[in-house]
């Protein structure tokens, strides 16, 4: 029985990838386009039939364990066993056979996706929202229905190629002449050339249109988001299958609230009066007008929370919140009457005088409070 892993000269337990490179320096070396004695050419013959052996995980298996799958067979002759693409893959590398017997390429060919950018209004990336859409596509001339010719006409044999889609040229190298091939440029590789080309696609089977249409956004969309519309892309040449259409949501600034993943956050100034004594105020939200409870000495930097008025979650159920900043008011503008208020007040307190302490922003004073507030936004 032949030993082919010392016809290849590697060791029993060498990788596929290892043999594979065993395989094309030995081709290199021995193919008939090479070295042209007839001691090259038996060698060469013997190195193909062991590659086409322990290349094939059954084969390799078959002779590991004791049986020849040539034996008796006889040595197998250039090009048994093996594909033409592993011979042109040891002398160029790997993916060189490939362009071999590649046939002629077909008119239709799959579209390409499309991105467009859609700008919302905060309330629609809260509650969602149906959207239309106009985007400027292509799609399947009406004309020719794909086919890229003037009604009543085809299309016939390209004379360049003969209809293969390639032309093949034939090169000299150190090696010998070497055939390789390209992709005909006179029928765009497919092999047929269109005599008379549809006037109102010229050719191309499909034609630039505006068309609108009507999305579903998501509640929960921020910006960035992008939702997929699957076959709503571009048709493809020869009307071929139509490509996806991106959408990527652009939600605008909105005056009242600032988002903060699926929470809101808004800022309400009180009066001086309605921090330090309480107060029922309304707020307006996307949910309409809610009543904010102002608990009685308030200071500024403080939140108030409104559970679940927030974004709705875009993956998930419930909402996140609102939460309100409070911004206490001091007046700036106070006739006689309410300086004499003020006064009598801060005599009552024993204010006349304040010390101007510095308060600790590790404390639950307004700094700390302040801090916390500039934090979150």
């Amino acid at each position: 029985m032949n030993d082919y892993y010392a016809d290849l000269g590697v060791a029993r337990d060498a990788s596929a990838d290892e043999i594979k490179k065993a395989y094309r320096r030995a081709a290199r070396k021995l193919h008939p386009d090479v070295n042209s004695g007839p001691e090259a050419e038996e060698q060469f013959k013997k190195v193909s039939q062991a590659y086409d052996v322990l290349s094939d995980p059954e084969k390799k298996r078959s002779y590991d364990m004791g049986a020849d799958p040539y034996s008796g067979a006889g040595a197998a002759g250039f090009g048994q066993g093996f594909s033409f693409s592993d011979v042109m893959d040891a002398f160029f590398g790997a993916g060189a056979g490939q362009a071999q017997g590649r046939g002629p390429r077909s008119r239709q060919a799959r579209g390409q996706d499309a991105l467009v950018r859609l700008d919302l209004d905060l309330v629609d990336a809260v509650f969602g929202a149906e959207k239309e859409l106009t985007i400027d596509t292509a799609e399947g001339c009406g004309t020719c229905h794909g086919a890229g010719t003037q009604p009543g006409t085809g299309t016939r044999t390209c004379d360049v190629c003969q209809g293969q889609g390639q032309v093949q040229q034939v090169q000299r190298s150190f090696l010998g002449q070497v055939m390789t091939s390209r992709p005909c440029v006179n029928c765009q590789a497919t092999g047929q050339v269109i005599e008379a080309p549809c006037y109102e696609c010229s050719g191309d089977g499909r034609v630039r249109t505006r068309r609108t249409l009507t999305i579903r956004v998501p509640a929960g969309v921020d910006t960035g988001t992008r939702i997929q519309l699957a076959g709503e892309g571009e048709v493809g040449p020869g009307a071929g299958p139509s490509g996806d259409l991106y959408v990527e949501v652009a939600v605008r600034r909105d005056q009242r609230f600032q988002r903060q993943g699926d929470d809101l956050h808004a800022t309400v100034e009180l009066p001086m009066t309605a921090a330090a004594l309480g107060a029922s105020v309304p707020f307006e939200t996307f949910d309409g007008e809610q009543e904010l409870d102002i608990r009685a000495g308030t200071q500024s930097g403080e939140q108030i929370l409104l559970r679940g008025l927030g974004v709705t979650h875009l993956r998930g159920s419930g909402r996140g919140d609102i939460i309100v900043h409070a911004m206490v008011a001091t007046p700036t503008r106070l006739n006689q009457e309410q300086e004499d208020l003020l006064r009598r007040l801060a005599t009552l307190r024993g204010e006349e005088k304040p010390t101007g302490q510095i308060a600790n922003p590790a404390d639950g004073s307004i700094f700390g409070k302040l801090r916390d507030a500039f934090k979150a936004r």
